[in-house]
Formats: C-alpha cells, sequence, structure tokens
C-alpha cells in the first residue's frame, strides 16, 4: 500500500488542498512497516487536480485532517481510501498508528 499525507512545514496540513508538500509512504500491511518515504511537492490547488495527480504517484490511501466532500468522492473515483480528521501531526506516526489500527480521528474540519 502506498499512503499519501498533505504536509505543511513537515508537519499534517489541516487542509488537505492547500498543502506544501506530499509525505509518501509505502508501508508493507502484514508486518506494519513502512519501508519507504519521500517527500513530493504539491503541484498547488485546483479543483479535481489532486485525486489524478496522486492516482498517477500510485497512491491507494490518503491521511487528512480535514477533505471536502466533492474531493473525497474525487479521490474515491480514483480508487483511492481516504481517511479524514487525524488528530496525529507526525506524518511517519499517522500512517504507523492508522497501520496498527490506533489513530485517533475526530471530525473532518473541512466543510467543503
Amino acid at each position: 500500500m502506498r499512503y499519501a499525507v498533505p504536509v505543511t512545514d513537515g508537519r499534517l496540513a489541516a487542509h488537505f488542498g492547500h498543502c506544501q508538500q506530499f509525505a509518501i509512504f509505502d508501508a508493507d500491511e502484514a508486518n506494519k512497516t513502512i519501508q519507504k518515504k519521500e517527500i513530493i511537492a504539491s503541484p498547488g490547488h485546483e479543483p479535481g487536480l489532486l485525486p489524478t495527480w496522486l492516482a498517477e504517484h500510485g497512491v491507494s490511501a490518503v491521511i487528512a485532517g480535514g477533505m471536502g466532500l466533492r474531493a473525497q468522492s474525487l479521490f474515491g473515483e480514483n480508487h483511492i481510501r481516504v481517511i479524514t480528521g487525524t488528530m496525529e501531526s507526525d506524518p511517519e506516526k499517522a500512517v504507523l498508528h492508522y497501520l496498527n489500527g490506533t489513530l485517533a480521528t475526530g471530525d473532518n474540519i473541512c466543510d467543503h
């Protein structure tokens, strides 16, 4: 599985579409480990761009703080799972918590 986490200043970005970069993690779900991490600059905020762009990067799941319903729908159309309301600010820890079933989530802070 390949996970993407939107980041700004090295921390989970509160608003998905306005992040500076994406931390991309290749993970072994069976062993609950991260195999590889890379940081990719965000291509910017354009409606509908990020789901296709991340799909082209092989991403199969996105862990985010907030994401609008339309964006979630577009990710679904690209066969990318979306996890919103993430409370963990460290991108790597967020992925590890998700793999271990311990990721704390709250409300999706984005309403558009």
